[in-house]
């Protein structure tokens, strides 16, 4: 069977020599050319957000930290709400066409691009709990799949939906001190137990971290121990 990419949908060819021909076979989900357009988030980065330092003018730096950062953790209502999000790849032109594809283009199946770098960094969490950043009703009948709740699923692994959507305006069209001052956005599943617990949130973009924070006080409000976060892209 030809592996071809699931993104340009060339015939992928197979890479040739000793360790591809005693490694396990699997299957192939990008061409060279695509994988090279998929730029890692690598070198120096904000502890917090992952967001490269490199480049990023020195105002808005500040020690090891990015300013954004600083400005959350300097808000008594939101510090310490997100001990870190880990983002995969910069959120450059590929990327933003690649998401569009698979967000509003209901293209599912790219969500295995994602896996086995998903499935790495998410075994060095030890996380109690997967947690799909969860759509609107609305959103997800638009869409008839949850883009977040996909990445975990195409990664063989256990999402846990233990929460709600309750705000239902779209946080992209936000500027950021709507985003942070929106009222809550979620809420806890009913009868569901967190104390305690380490929670690994999971969305595909992180942009000003409103999202992730709304999603990550709810649930040290309920006893969660941490919360952290993995992203596909940052942007």
């Amino acid at each position: 069977m030809i592996d071809r990419c699931l993104i340009c949908f060339t015939e992928i060819i197979p890479k040739i020599g000793w360790w591809a021909l005693i490694a396990e076979e699997k299957q192939q989900t990008l061409c060279a050319t695509c994988e090279g357009k998929l730029q890692e988030i690598e070198g120096e980065t904000c502890p917090i957000c992952s967001r490269p330092l490199e480049g990023l003018e020195s105002r808005f730096i500040k020690g090891d930290y990015c300013y954004d950062c600083i400005r959350w953790e300097e808000d008594p209502q939101w510090k310490g709400s997100l001990t870190k999000n880990t983002s995969l790849y910069t959120y450059n032109e590929f990327l933003q066409e690649v998401i569009a594809r698979y967000k509003f283009r209901g293209d599912y199946i790219l969500a295995r691009i994602f896996s086995e770098k998903v499935q790495q960094v998410i075994k060095q969490q030890k996380a109690d709990y997967l947690v799909p950043i969860p759509l609107s009703p609305k959103r997800l009948q638009e869409r008839c799949f949850n883009q977040a709740e996909a990445i975990l699923l195409e990664a063989g692994l256990s999402p846990a939906n233990i929460l709600n959507r309750i705000h239902s305006e779209k946080q992209s069209k936000k500027s950021r001190h709507e985003r942070i001052y929106v009222e809550q956005v979620f809420q806890l599943e009913t009868n569901k137990h967190i104390e305690g617990k380490s929670i690994l949130l999971i969305d595909d973009i992180y942009t000003t971290g409103s999202t992730l924070r709304h999603a990550a006080k709810v649930l040290i409000e309920n006893g969660a121990n941490s919360v952290s976060s993995l992203t596909i892209a940052r942007g």
